[in-house]
């Protein structure tokens, strides 16, 4: 059979299938240079990580560009003046610099850099501009912490240890040229998605002089350690959380909140329960400890909760149990009279305020992450003594700028990164929407996009882009993704269906143990909703998602085939398979089902996409990374084999060392784009008047 090649950058393609490519439809008079391209990709900016100074004078943040030549970001520190809007870089020697930290007087910066190969913990002298490595670590600090006196540093840091054996081989011939030794596996969790296979070993933690030194353990076993790390206001304990349970694969979720005597290294846990504490803030005064949890009750999605207990763990609070919201980044206050907090909220990331009393107030929305693929919501921030606020703050129509904010939310955007891009090109417009769903009549939320140039007295294809997770959530944020969907001419519909975070728990969990199920009619009515405008050509409709997403894409296609083609990203297709091979096979089978698979194999099958395979009909492409350890290539390979089977038209696109995220390099983030649209454009018919 004849291939028509696609045109896209070089990836491992194989086809079953092809049809013949309709020419592009015709869209406004937008000049192709003012469209968003592929290219431009390599042109953006983005900020994240803005750490005000205490007195709220400066903000150092992360400003992250992506070098053409070697395919990679690189991370450089900038800071700004807030008064004056002062902007100039601190560190921007093409070398990768991040996780900027200020002492608790102001006057040093610690941060990591790569500068000398590998990453190690710099301070820097901020008066003098002086510069001193602190460490020579063999594995990467993170989660770096001050001492209140500033004497100090705590970090965490990978400590490897000698893997597991069987036999012992016999003694290799000088000269002999023999097979790698075997590689014995003896824990469920042994590869990680971005990581690969797991060394053998464990995260933990260090504290090291602030001028340098021989870094000291504080922690020690076969347990990892995650950050934040939080001193008390002495100076004299650190606190930690860590799931230190022989057992931990039977409980995942099981961390606690340690207590560690800096002197000593003796450890005393001061939270007991069932279920995930992490995230200690100290109080100013020393006396309570603010930190993140909930009861685990085994569900699919659990918010939360912000607690205050006491320093030894006594008079436990639940702050927040009258607000039906996920809570992040406890912080207190100069004054100890409230907690910051990050949360989502109808898919807006906000900053708010949170007193003892447990009421809660806004200070300032939308905050931004630095990921520019998609539009997820994400951000977060840092505070001043003073009651400034520095955080990235979001816009539909650039990356994010780095913003101030004071107490009463009065924010100020700091940066303009990307105008000299943006300045010259013309993108889609975002519109929130909202429709009800044809299951339950329950309000869906999305946003809809429109192609540059859009005029509603003609007719377009519609994309239907869908999330990740499944519990997590869009919002009006700026994506490169449906940018580029729109710059080609497509009306862009993404949105977040039942299941998805920040509209409360109930509607997060109305997918627990009935996933995919009706999300899809909730897609399915933004699609019709869309529709009744009347401005979408119904014979050109699209759909394409990732994760979660593609998991809904192909369920979508197995139901209808109204769609003229397909793309399903990094999906799951079986669920037994993906649970028995997936990174983290110990949560997903207690969360996510009623048992293991050879319990409830039925369950397991009635809501695998590939139980659906018999009744597509729709031109399905396949794209996922060959790295991918999250949603493994093995779910793509079945599903394509499968189509391939049923003479679908279909195409498999394989990413060469890309994980789940496939945004690791910008060639791999503009070939996942090219292909998604190069394939729509095989399909996409001349849009009728």
């Amino acid at each position: 059979m004849s291939i028509r090649p696609l045109s896209i950058l070089p990836l491992a393609v194989c086809f079953a299938m092809t049809a013949t490519a309709a020419p592009p439809a015709s869209t406004t008079s937008v000049s192709s240079s003012a469209r968003f391209e592929s290219a431009d990709v390599f042109a953006l900016e983005t900020a994240g990580d803005a750490r005000i100074s205490p007195d709220g004078r400066r903000i150092v943040y992360v400003r992250q560009r992506y070098d053409v030549m070697s395919d990679k970001p690189v991370a450089n520190l900038w800071t700004i003046d807030v008064d004056s809007g002062a902007h100039r870089p601190l560190r921007s020697d093409g070398d990768s610099h991040r996780s900027p930290r200020w002492s608790p007087d102001g006057t040093r910066l610690a941060y990591v850099s790569s500068s000398d190969g590998k990453p190690q913990l710099f301070v820097r002298w901020i008066a003098s501009g002086e510069t001193a490595r602190v460490t020579d670590l063999v594995e990467a600090p993170g989660d770096i912490t001050w001492s209140p006196d500033g004497a100090s540093l705590a970090f965490t840091s990978f400590v490897p240890s000698e893997p597991s054996t069987l036999a012992a081989p016999p003694p290799k011939p000088e000269g002999a040229e023999w097979a790698a030794p075997v590689t014995v596996v003896d824990r469920a969790v042994f590869r990680m998605d971005g990581e690969g296979t797991l060394r053998a070993g464990n995260t933990h933690v260090f504290i090291v002089p602030a001028e340098g030194g021989a870094p000291r353990a504080l922690t020690s076993g076969a347990f990892d350690h995650g950050g934040p790390l939080a001193f008390s206001p002495d100076g004299r304990t650190l606190y930690v959380s860590a799931n230190r349970r022989d057992d931990i694969e039977q409980a995942p979720l099981d961390s606690e909140i340690h207590a560690i005597d800096i002197a000593t290294g003796a450890l005393k846990t001061v939270t007991r329960r069932d279920g995930p504490d992490s995230h200690p803030a100290v109080s100013p005064d020393g006396r309570r400890i603010a930190y993140l949890g909930f009861d685990d009750r085994r569900v699919s999605h659990q918010n939360h909760r912000l607690y205050v207990m006491d320093a030894d763990g006594g008079n436990v609070r639940d702050l927040t149990g009258d607000h039906d919201l996920d809570f992040e980044q406890p912080t207190w206050s100069a004054d100890g009279k409230h907690l910051y907090v990050a949360y989502d909220q109808r898919g807006v990331r906000k900053l708010g305020r949170v007193s003892l009393d447990g009421s809660l107030d806004e200070i300032a929305s939308p905050l931004g992450a630095s990921d520019v693929g998609r539009p997820y919501t994400g951000g977060g921030f840092s505070a001043s003594r003073n009651g400034r606020f520095a955080f990235v703050q979001a816009s539909t129509s650039r990356p994010g700028d780095v913003a101030v904010s004071d107490a009463r939310g009065r924010v100020r955007t700091l940066t303009a990164i990307n105008e000299d891009l943006f300045a010259h090109k013309t993108l889609g417009a975002v519109e929130t929407i909202t429709w009800t769903s044809s299951h339950d009549g329950k309000e869906i939320e999305g946003w809809l996009v429109t192609p540059p140039g859009f005029d509603p007295s003609k007719r377009y294809p519609l994309l239907l882009e869908i999330h990740g997770g499944p519990h997590t959530a869009y919002g009006p944020v700026f994506s490169v993704e449906v940018q580029r969907f729109a710059a080609a001419g497509y009306v862009v519909l993404y949105a977040n269906p039942r299941g998805s975070t920040s509209y409360g728990e109930a509607f997060a969990n109305s997918i627990h143990l009935a996933y995919p199920g009706f999300d899809y009619d909730d897609l399915m009515s933004g699609v019709d909703a869309v529709i009744a405008r009347g401005f979408i050509d119904e014979k050109n409709l699209f759909v394409t998602g990732g994760s979660g997403g593609g998991v809904l894409t192909a369920w979508i296609v197995g139901k209808t085939d109204r769609f003229r083609a397909a793309v399903v990203a990094k999906p799951v297709i079986n669920w037994t398979s993906f649970v028995l091979t997936a990174d983290m096979t110990p949560y997903f089978h207690r969360h996510w089902f009623k048992g293991f698979p050879w319990e409830s194999q039925a369950d397991y099958w009635a809501r695998s996409p590939l139980s659906l395979v018999g009744n597509v009909k729709t031109p399905t492409m396949l794209l996922t990374g060959e790295a991918d350890y999250r949603t493994p290539m093995g779910e793509t390979e079945q599903y394509f084999q499968a189509l391939r089977l049923r003479g679908v038209p279909t195409a498999m696109v394989r990413v060469p060392d890309a994980s789940h995220g496939l945004t690791g390099r910008p060639s791999q983030f503009i070939a996942k784009i090219d292909n998604i649209l190069a394939w729509f454009e095989r399909y996409r018919q001349p849009v009728e008047p």
